[in-house]
This record gives C-alpha cells, sequence and structure tokens, in this order.
C-alpha cells in the first residue's frame, strides 16, 4: 500500500464509537501490520454505515470518507496479503465469550453471477427453484445462540472447469488444497479444525441434509469425531439396522412406518389464535449405521442415533425427520436445536440483504474471502452490539 493508503482513519460512530474501536481492536489484532489495521476499520465501518451496493467505489461515497478511500478498501480487500483464518478466529472466540452458544450449524449461499470470470463461477442446478445458474456457491458456517445465529466462518464451493484448469485456479490465487474438495469435505474439514481449536466450543452440529449429495459422507465425517448431529435427512436417507444379528438395511421413512418400532411423544404447540393443540412427534431409538457406503467399508457411522418424525399436524405437507446422536435429551429440546438452522437462513437474508455479501466484484479466491471475513465481523458487531440495524445503517455523522 502507498503512504497516503496508509492514513486510512475510522470515522466517528456517535455514541457507540468507544464500543466499536474496542470490538475492531479486539478482533483485527491478528493483522501484523498496521496499514492493514486500519483499512479494515475503514471496511468495517463503511459495510456497518454505507447504503446500497458494498463495493469498494460506493462504499467511498459514505461521508466522511474520502472519495480516494475507493483505492484503500480495493487494496486491503483484493491486493494485501492477510490471512482471513486468524481474524475468523477470533471473531469466534468473540461470539462464545459473549454469548451462549448451543450449536454449529451451515447454510448455503448461492451468489448469481454474469460471465465466467469470477472466481469459483460455475452453472448448477439451484436445489431450491430447480432452475439452472451461473453462480458461486458459499458455505456458511455459525455459531447459534438462543434465537442468533453468528456468521464466523466461509467456504467457496468450487465446481465445473475449476476442478480441472489449474491455469484458471492458479490466476485467482487459489490453493492447490482446495481442488476437488465437495461441500462434505468442507463440512467435516471445519468440523475438525474447531473441535481441534482450544478457543472454540465443541457444540452440536446441526444440519439441513435433505437437499445435501452427500449426506452419508457428511455424517461418516462427523462420527469419525464422534460429534454430536441433528440432522434434517429425506425419507429415502439409508439406514443400516445394527442391533440385530443381520444387519437389515432400510431407509428412514420405512423405518418409522413400522408403527411397534416406533415411540409416539405428545408435544404441546399453540396456534396462532393461542390455541393449544397436542402434536404427535415418533422416534427410533436404536443402534443404527447412518451413513453406510455401498462397498467402501465405512462403518463410522454405527453409532446409536435416535431418528425424530415430525408429522405436520394439519396433514398438507411431508412429515419431516432427523438423525440425532442426543439420544438423552427430551424431543423437545432437539426439536429446539433443530430450529437453529432456521435462524442461520434468517441470517443469510440479513447477510445478503445488509451486509454485501452478493457484492464482490474481485476475481480473486483471498479477495472473496477477505470481503466475506468483515461482512461476517459487521455482522456479528451489530448483533453482539445490540444496535438495530436501521440505526447502523444511518448517515455517519
Amino acid at each position: 500500500m502507498s503512504s497516503s493508503e496508509e492514513r486510512a482513519a475510522v470515522p466517528g460512530d456517535g455514541g457507540s464509537t468507544q464500543t466499536l474501536q474496542t470490538f475492531m481492536d479486539e478482533i483485527f489484532r491478528a493483522l501484523r501490520r498496521p496499514e492493514q489495521r486500519r483499512w479494515a476499520q475503514a471496511y468495517l465501518w463503511a459495510l456497518i454505515h454505507g447504503a446500497g451496493k458494498k463495493t469498494p467505489r460506493t462504499m467511498a461515497l459514505a461521508k466522511p470518507l474520502p472519495p480516494a478511500a475507493a483505492h484503500g478498501l480495493h487494496q486491503f480487500i483484493n491486493a494485501s496479503p492477510w490471512d482471513w483464518n486468524p481474524v475468523r478466529h477470533r471473531l469466534a472466540r468473540e461470539v462464545a465469550a459473549r454469548t451462549a452458544p448451543h450449536a454449529w450449524t451451515v447454510a448455503e449461499l448461492i451468489i448469481p453471477k454474469r460471465g465466467e470470470h469470477s472466481v469459483g463461477v460455475h452453472r448448477r442446478v439451484d436445489p431450491v427453484t430447480g432452475r439452472t445458474v451461473n453462480c458461486q456457491r458459499g458455505l456458511v458456517f455459525f455459531l447459534a445462540s438462543g434465537s442468533q445465529c453468528y456468521p464466523v466462518d466461509w467456504s467457496l464451493v468450487l465446481g465445473g472447469a475449476w476442478d480441472s484448469d489449474r491455469e484458471r485456479r492458479r490466476r485467482a490465487r487459489i490453493p492447490g488444497s482446495e481442488a476437488g474438495r465437495t461441500p462434505a469435505d468442507h463440512v467435516t474439514g471445519y468440523a475438525a479444525e474447531a473441535a481441534a481449536h482450544p478457543g472454540l466450543p465443541r457444540l452440536p452440529w446441526v444440519l439441513d441434509l435433505t437437499r445435501c449429495d452427500d449426506a452419508a459422507g457428511v455424517l461418516a465425517g462427523l462420527a469419525r469425531q464422534r460429534a454430536d448431529v441433528v440432522c434434517e435427512i429425506s425419507p429415502d436417507h439409508l439406514v443400516l439396522l445394527t442391533g440385530q444379528h443381520t444387519p437389515a438395511a432400510t431407509t428412514v421413512g420405512a423405518l418409522m412406518e413400522v408403527r411397534h418400532a416406533r415411540q409416539t411423544h405428545v408435544l404441546l404447540r399453540q396456534t396462532p389464535d393461542g390455541r393449544v393443540r397436542p402434536v404427535p412427534v415418533h422416534t427410533y431409538a436404536g443402534t443404527v449405521a447412518a451413513a453406510p457406503r455401498s462397498g467402501s467399508g465405512d462403518d463410522a457411522g454405527a453409532r446409536p442415533y435416535r431418528v425424530v418424525e415430525r408429522p405436520d399436524p394439519d396433514g398438507r405437507q411431508p412429515a419431516r425427520y432427523w438423525l440425532t446422536t442426543l439420544t438423552d435429551r427430551r424431543v423437545e429440546d432437539v426439536l429446539r436445536l433443530a430450529r437453529s438452522h432456521a435462524a442461520a437462513l434468517a441470517a443469510v437474508s440479513t447477510l445478503r440483504r445488509r451486509f454485501g455479501v452478493l457484492d464482490f466484484e474481485g476475481r480473486s479466491f483471498p479477495g472473496w474471502h477477505h470481503h466475506m471475513t468483515m461482512a461476517s465481523a459487521a455482522y456479528v458487531y451489530q448483533r453482539l452490539s445490540g444496535a438495530p440495524a436501521t440505526a447502523l445503517a444511518g448517515a455517519a455523522p
């Protein structure tokens, strides 16, 4: 960075200046160069206070940042060689220290793109809409606490030509270790990293695997780590009943249709008009292999699981199913944990709408991770400080 770029300053933040400054000092302490820390603070401030698209050019228009700051913000994200992992670890530790997290969870972020030059962009079928889209595919890792989810890490899932074209990966500065990694690899890899980090909590993983191409791989990887899980699965997910002399393969849906094999629990649900109605929930508790792989010999998923089936009370929607290792928890507690994933989806919506996760225009792998790291920091600060999003979006003094 030039000497002019090094003179970045963080504008005032009204009555919360000291709170924001304290937060930034803690999170960006991992950055080794003073100018990197100053530009990180300017970028974070602009993400919080800027309106419209969150690109360096548009963020520099937020007063009192000078228009010339656009170049410095661009350099900080796209060219400065700072490591995002220590920043994210500090972010996760800050969340763990200031909240009472109860689960890890993951959500997918589809970022529509034009053209083919943005890092990681490829064509794939959007599982929600069924349409083929040209997009980047990100995974967001959350710590869930209460009704909130805090984004603390990211993965960019490569696909298409990015797995085979070495020259394309070289131009985008993608590490060789990223080639060929599946979503299952990203999830189990981060779970192992979080479990090994002394400052991060060991918590159950709450996942929606109903649209996952390799649900068995995710479950097997987490089972090898002895991680507890609460995973929503499709009714045709294959399980292997191992508590018998001859193991028997069946689907979750078929298993729960065998009435003598399941237990019924009655939960009470309050309707919008204030009435209370009973809701039956069925469970099967036994030793199953939750992720049998044909011919692989991988029986890491063989452990005590409980299958939870929640029929739709009105009979209008198909039943939903979860696999969980929390066999000693009440059904109410398991379903309460399962709601963490819905909170993660709400957080993704806010990240899209308020913190610019769709707006990165660079072409490099480090630049993408730098921008997403800063978006996470802005989101976490807004939630931990208790400041309403509308107040943070106001013009700077």
